[in-house]
């Protein structure tokens, strides 16, 4: 299994090449960067370098994080207070689920909505997206495999995006290490860096 220091030289060497070698398809330059969930602090570093690095390449590195644009969507659809009593009166797995919704459906303001507005100001080259701080939308707030496929259906993202994961390889992602054997896989359709067992 290669190091994380070994998967992020990768990571730049794919970044930098002309023409970029991070993603199968053209259409869809986004690939998913798997690191193991207490490498988190590590991984904060690694993506703050490797961003200064590629921007001595001629590129401009912008780091969301997927942790802000949670609470962003969840602000903008005035869902926290009644998510706070949601959670007072019926509990935390009933309040998730309510945030899951918050954060996914169409009538609310889901994430992949502010992702692509974000998008629309950027252009390639020479701008790249890290999505980072995923952890954020642990247990179960959004599945990461269901947000590839709605930003690849609604045509972005069109500037090379790194996703950096938190979790293990299991012939599958597995976030955060949360799947048990027995649940069905997450579909993606993008380069995975780590894609190693662990």
């Amino acid at each position: 299994m290669l190091l994380l220091k070994d998967r992020i030289e990768l990571l730049e060497r794919d970044l930098v090449a002309r023409p970029i070698r991070i993603a199968p398809y053209s259409d869809f330059p986004f690939a998913i960067f798997r690191y193991q969930p207490d490498e988190e602090w590590q991984i904060r570093r690694e993506v703050r370098l490797l961003a200064t690095r590629v921007e001595h390449h001629g590129l401009k590195a912008h780091c969301w994080s997927m942790g802000d644009l949670m609470w962003e969507s969840l602000t903008m659809a005035e869902a926290i207070e009644p998510l706070i009593e949601l959670e007072t009166s019926r509990g935390y797995d009933e309040a998730e689920e309510q945030a899951a919704v918050y954060l996914s459906d169409l009538d609310f303001v889901p994430v992949d909505a502010l992702l692509i507005r974000r998008y629309e100001e950027l252009s390639s080259p020479p701008d790249i997206v890290f999505l980072w701080r995923l952890g954020a939308l642990a247990p179960s707030l959004l599945r990461v495999s269901a947000l590839t496929e709605r930003l690849h259906s609604a045509g972005a993202p069109l500037v090379p995006t790194v996703l950096f994961y938190p979790g293990g390889w299991q012939g599958s992602l597995n976030f955060m290490g949360l799947r048990a054997d027995d649940e069905p896989l997450g579909s993606y359709r993008v380069k995975v860096y780590g894609r190693e067992s662990s």
